[in-house]
């Protein structure tokens, strides 16, 4: 791997994973120790699990990217936008769902949920592309 895009797509991958399995454990010890302030809001509870889920599996799709890059997306300019749309994508979703989390109200989350559509439509951008790119290699 000697493109930076590429280098920084796996380093996220494994950032989106040390920060994401440790929430998992958080929000078990959470329910374990019976905490109000994570028991009491079901949307609380939804929004960090989802981000939890979603972190770990784009840091995967992160990792996975960066050790297929060079041979799905030979052209080196075509690779780092693709890289940087699934790094915002994959950054993006889960914040949002953790952020969407504090401060909800009245089972709603709070205005940090609309970084997920954002994220989702970079992510989508990303895989489509590289999906051409794949299939015209």
């Amino acid at each position: 791997m000697n493109d930076d895009a590429t280098r920084k797509t796996l380093v996220l991958g494994w950032v989106l994973l040390a920060l994401f399995l440790p929430l998992g454990l958080t929000l078990e010890a959470l329910h374990a120790l019976k905490l109000p302030v994570y028991l009491d809001s079901a949307m609380r509870r939804e929004m960090w699990t989802l981000a939890h889920a979603h972190g770990n599996l784009l840091g995967i799709l992160c990792i996975a990217f960066a050790a297929v890059a060079a041979k799905t997306v030979p052209d080196a300019a075509a690779r780092a936008s693709i890289a940087r749309w699934l790094r915002w994508g994959a950054v993006l979703m889960p914040l949002g769902f953790f952020f969407g989390g504090v401060l909800n109200h009245e089972g709603d989350p709070s205005w940090a949920i609309v970084l997920v559509p954002v994220g989702g439509v970079a992510l989508l951008v990303a895989l489509l592309r590289t999906a051409l790119a794949a299939w015209r290699a």
